[in-house]
């Protein structure tokens, strides 16, 4: 007997989000009808933490309830939910799984002060991988953003992390830069100004500086030219591949291809919360072509 003839025992009415299927990417929806209620949310929070849930093949709907399950503990607020929702944020290096990436920093923030220490304690810890730690970052923006009165304190917090640019990776401190900018933290720019300027900043993620500058509204326009980036590197390789095509084909007496900027948006394929890119390069859609 397959895993998928196999139902999983949750109780009424949490079962029905075994069957919900595939939510929409980044829309929470209106879970009102399903009679949830706070005396869920151990239920809710078992879901959440269903190793064979998140493992459940792509095509099965089951592999979608823990979603489902932590939308409904952000909007009950559910501080208990906290530590089983940072949890799962290893799975984000360990599996690639962008759902967790997106959504759970999203929850947290619904959650609010009761996720404010223990996020905070995430971030700070440099055992946890990467893209983790990018997350929790992620989650204090959102604690700010949606609890305005929580503001301040996540500007402080996300900066007492910046300060340790030294000894942390060009990325990270990128992705602690670029909450800051969310947060309009115009207190925390001579900071960023420092990590800047010992080139500790990934500045393919938010720019530089002087991007920084002015999006603060302290310059109006670029006085300087970019330093080369991943991006810029990636835009100056495309626009090789044009000249390139365009000489080519001149060569064959041939009309040039459309420019790259000029294709049509083409629909992305229909792809499983696990399911690896159509393209074969063995990572999840939304992390490759889905970018």
């Amino acid at each position: 007997m397959s895993n998928l003839e196999i139902e999983p025992s949750y109780q009424p009415p949490v079962d029905q989000l075994l069957r919900l299927g595939e939510p929409k990417y980044g829309a929470f929806m209106d879970y009102g009808a399903l009679g949830l209620t706070q005396e869920h949310v151990p239920e809710l929070i078992r879901m959440v933490a269903d190793h064979k849930l998140h493992n459940a093949p792509g095509e099965s709907e089951w592999v979608w309830a823990p979603v489902h399950a932590w939308r409904m503990l952000g909007e009950f607020r559910a501080g208990a939910a906290v530590g089983p929702l940072l949890d799962l944020l290893r799975r984000i290096d360990d599996f690639d799984d962008d759902w967790i990436g997106e959504d759970v920093p999203m929850v947290l923030g619904q959650i609010g002060r009761a996720a404010l220490e223990p996020v905070t304690a995430y971030l700070a810890n440099a055992n946890h991988k990467e893209w983790a730690r990018v997350a929790a970052a992620h989650a204090l923006a959102e604690i700010g953003r949606q609890q305005p009165e929580l503001r301040d304190e996540c500007v402080t917090r996300l900066s007492a992390q910046l300060e340790q640019f030294e000894e942390q990776t060009a990325r990270l401190n990128a992705f602690l830069v670029s909450p800051l900018l969310d947060l309009e933290a115009r207190e925390s720019l001579p900071l960023m100004e420092r990590a800047f300027k010992a080139d500790c900043v990934d500045e393919s993620v938010c720019g530089d500086y002087e991007d920084a500058e002015i999006e603060f509204g302290l310059k109006a326009a670029r006085e300087h030219p970019r330093r080369p980036n991943s991006l810029t590197e990636l835009s100056d390789r495309l626009r090789a591949l044009d000249k390139e095509n365009i000489f080519e084909r001149a060569l064959l007496d041939l009309p040039p291809l459309p420019s790259t900027t000029q294709f049509p948006l083409v629909k992305p394929p229909k792809t499983g919360r696990n399911d690896p890119c159509p393209c074969g390069s063995g990572r999840k859609f939304k992390k490759c072509c889905g970018q």
